[in-house]
């Protein structure tokens, strides 16, 4: 199990994030990144030379140039000579490596940064890569095509429809409407057919955004943060590669990750899931045994806003800034990669007694 040893406790303290749009052409990557990082270090009264340990999260394929997350680190300031890692991955699994690295006492606060352009190129030609190789990346299923597959397969088992699927749009664009940073807010249309059973309202946005947040451990988070996000668990699991050997209608990594990181003990009050379509809530609720009294998406989720390589990340800092702000107790986290869910973290996270 993973959970955290109950001798170093690492805490979410700060939390920040751009305002998501659809396309920031006149930014680069640095220039939207900045202000994101000014802003978190700002809300501990931390400077760059006070982290101990800093991990990013990018996609060169998404950029477009090899090794382009050294670019990043010009806003982050990397001089003098500053500990520091990057995950090819969401911005989820660079918290997770610096969650590790507090953990064995290397260090004692960390920065934790993402972020994703998707405007300049076609997202759904791009996460083709992704796939398998030899026998499926040759035949360029998208990333639509794909969840489409996964929404009409849960259709065929009668664990939801069309409606159902619309249902879950508008709920978390209306909860959208109270966050400053969405892209989607409000009522949105359905629209046509992407690829049926997905209509573009089943479908996330296209847009770009950063994020970050600050982890510390100990006493050093309650002196950074009046009520630190206090991670007690945290797991990732990955599954099969081939979709064909996979049921779409489940995720039992996601259920694997929760029960390793204690989701399972005790309810939560919160779940902010990164679920890029529809059928993807169904789910992962459906995994992680969310009922009806726990608030899912009150941020709007990554239908509302889905910075590629960020949108998992801020699952994760959202959970945590719920709690901060008192609005929550228990909140469970999680983010994905991949097609159909195929790898997930899960994390959760307390606040302490009040």
């Amino acid at each position: 199990m993973t959970s955290a040893p109950r001798d170093r406790e690492i805490a979410v303290v700060a939390f920040a994030q751009t305002v998501h749009r659809r396309t920031s052409e006149e930014l680069s990557e640095v220039e939207m990144l900045m202000p994101v990082l000014h802003e978190v270090l700002d809300r501990t009264g931390l400077k760059t030379a006070d982290i101990d340990f800093t991990c990013s999260g990018s996609s060169d394929y998404l950029a477009g140039r090899a090794f382009s997350f050294t670019l990043a680190l010009d806003g982050v300031g990397a001089w003098p000579p500053i500990s520091e890692s990057h995950v090819e991955m969401d911005g989820a699994w660079a918290m997770y490596e610096a969650w590790t690295k507090l953990l064995t006492g290397d260090a004692d606060t960390a920065l934790v940064y993402a972020y994703g352009k998707s405007s300049p190129g076609s997202v759904r030609d791009v996460l083709t890569r992704q796939l398998d190789p030899y026998y499926v990346a040759p035949l360029w299923p998208d990333s639509v095509a794909l969840a489409a597959l996964q929404a009409q397969a849960l259709i065929d088992v009668g664990d939801t429809d069309e409606p159902a699927l619309a249902a879950v749009a508008a709920r978390n664009r209306e909860a959208a409407s109270a966050n400053p940073h969405a892209q989607l807010k409000g009522p949105v249309p359905q629209g046509d057919y992407l690829v049926q059973p997905l209509r573009t309202g089943d479908c996330p946005p296209i847009g770009d955004g950063a994020a970050a947040v600050i982890l510390a451990a100990g006493d050093r988070a309650r002196e950074l943060c009046a009520r630190p996000a206090w991670i007690r668990g945290i797991d990732h699991r990955i599954e099969a590669h081939g979709l064909g050997v996979r049921d779409l209608t489940d995720s039992p990594s996601t259920r694997l990750a929760a029960e390793r990181a204690g989701a399972f003990e005790r309810p939560v009050d919160t779940a902010e899931l990164h679920a890029p379509f529809t059928a993807q809530e169904i789910v992962l609720r459906k995994a992680l045994r969310l009922d009806d009294g726990v608030h899912i998406n009150p941020s709007g989720g990554a239908l509302a806003a889905h910075p590629i390589m960020a949108a998992g990340l801020i699952r994760l800092g959202e959970a945590a800034a719920r709690i901060q702000r008192g609005e929550s107790d228990r909140a469970l986290a999680h983010a994905t990669s991949g097609p159909c869910l195929q790898q997930n973290l899960v994390a959760v996270l307390e606040g302490e007694p009040r």
